[in-house]
């Protein structure tokens, strides 16, 4: 028996408008730039949700009230939700009642899609114990399994979730990791007592998300019965087969023009034609299998790029110091008890702004300049750059007035129940 696990990331950047040098200290609003499109997260937001959110929604509505066996699973980040809020609260009614189906799963991670874990233990708790409110606030629905940001994994984040209370994590499947073993199965991380690991299962994954329109593929094209008999094949190799991908993969990443939403509706007819397939979401998935051994990955995993590694935020200075440069500002940001600092400081901590930065442009340049905003990696640098010294100049304003306050307090005279006679 196969077990069928579809896991989609929902994610769209707060993206940062370009401040200029001259910019600093007069400029304090860094999110979408009206005056680009390129920049503009209204604008972009609309569009993908046109394109991709409100099709597969409908689709994937129309599937899960057609096929009761099926089950589908999301994350979402908080800066999406909050966008969602702010430009488009249908798309967001279209989501809750896809959850409202009971048989759909949120999963949890870091509210600003950050790399808050490498960085700081006690932000990245902060903002995963927002997400969860943020989660349930808006689909009345606790996580109990939880994916880090862009799936970056290794044994100590398994341990500190964990301790969070989660029952389960998600990573990526890859080969040079797994060796002999399959992504197909339960593992249990090192040092852990009760967490599961469930792993991508990449090579399907991605046939979806990456080589669906690629006419230079030898599979091209991809039909549902072709992709099936593939599952298929796992039946007796594996128990559970992880479909993780981009949700903007249906309708954005793939065009509708590439059969993507036709492939995506006949997918589970073609599945449950064999009776030892059924589906899962990742939680009914860890109460239904036991783990086949442990699976140690005391070096970081993601799901990016051809190394899945971290190179694709830390591969160069400009990102080192970009990172290095907001997660100092931690202690200083918090003394200031200023909310739209915060606010401010934690959006920047967003994964992609790091991601535009990547000067890596071989096998994924293509890749890296398809998504990013900026003309190179250096205006990105430069953009982002501004932006923390304005930051730190509001936080000096700040302390200035605080200091100012204290020295007045100390000159005031002393005054005594006699001056009030």
């Amino acid at each position: 028996m196969t077990s069928i696990c579809f896991y989609f990331q929902v994610h769209q950047p707060y993206r940062i408008k370009k401040h200029r040098v001259f910019d600093i200290g007069k400029d304090h609003e860094y999110f979408n730039d009206k005056s680009d499109s390129n920049l503009n997260n209204e604008k972009i937001l609309l569009k993908v949700a046109s394109k991709s959110y409100i099709p597969a929604n409908q689709l994937f509505l129309k599937l899960l009230k057609k096929h009761h066996e099926l089950k589908i699973s999301f994350s979402f980040s908080g800066v999406f939700l909050d966008q969602l809020e702010e430009f488009s609260p249908e798309v967001l009614m279209s989501f809750q009642e896809l959850a409202r189906t009971g048989q759909v799963e949120i999963l949890s991670e870091t509210y600003y899609h950050s790399l808050s874990f490498l960085y700081s233990k006690e932000e990245f708790k902060k903002q995963v114990e927002k997400h969860a409110r943020k989660i349930k606030k808006i689909f009345s629905m606790t996580p109990t399994v939880f994916r880090n940001t862009e799936l970056i994994y290794n044994d100590d984040l398994a341990q500190e979730v964990e301790k969070m209370g989660y029952k389960g994590i998600l990573a990526e499947g890859w080969d040079n990791i797994l060796e002999w073993r399959s992504p197909n199965f339960l593992y249990k991380p090192p040092n852990t007592k009760k967490i599961k690991l469930l792993l991508k299962n990449y090579k399907l994954s991605d046939d979806i998300a990456f080589r669906f329109s690629n006419k230079g593929w030898e599979e091209h094209p991809l039909f549902a019965p072709k992709f099936s008999q593939w599952v298929n094949a796992t039946n007796g190799n594996g128990n559970v087969v992880n479909l993780f991908m981009d949700y903007e993969t249906f309708g954005e990443h793939q065009w509708e023009d590439t059969g993507i939403f036709n492939f995506l509706e006949k997918l589970p007819v073609e599945l449950l034609k064999n009776p030892d397939n059924n589906f899962v979401t990742p939680s009914e998935a860890l109460e239904k299998y036991n783990t086949v051994g442990e699976l140690g990955m005391p070096n970081f995993v993601s799901w990016a790029d051809v190394e899945r590694d971290l190179s694709a935020w830390l591969s160069n200075s400009i990102q080192q110091d970009a990172l290095e440069k907001i997660y100092n500002m931690e202690q200083e940001v918090f003394n200031t008890k200023d909310v739209d600092i915060i606010e401010d400081w934690r959006r920047l901590q967003t994964s992609d702004h790091f991601y535009y930065m990547c000067t890596k442009w071989f096998n994924d340049g293509d890749v890296h300049k398809y998504f990013s905003p900026y003309a190179s990696p250096y205006e990105a640098f430069i953009t982002y750059m501004n932006v923390v010294n304005d930051l730190k100049y509001r936080i000096e304003i700040i302390n200035k007035k605080k200091s100012s306050n204290c020295n007045f307090l100390r000159v005031l005279p002393k005054i005594t129940s006699t001056d009030f006679v």
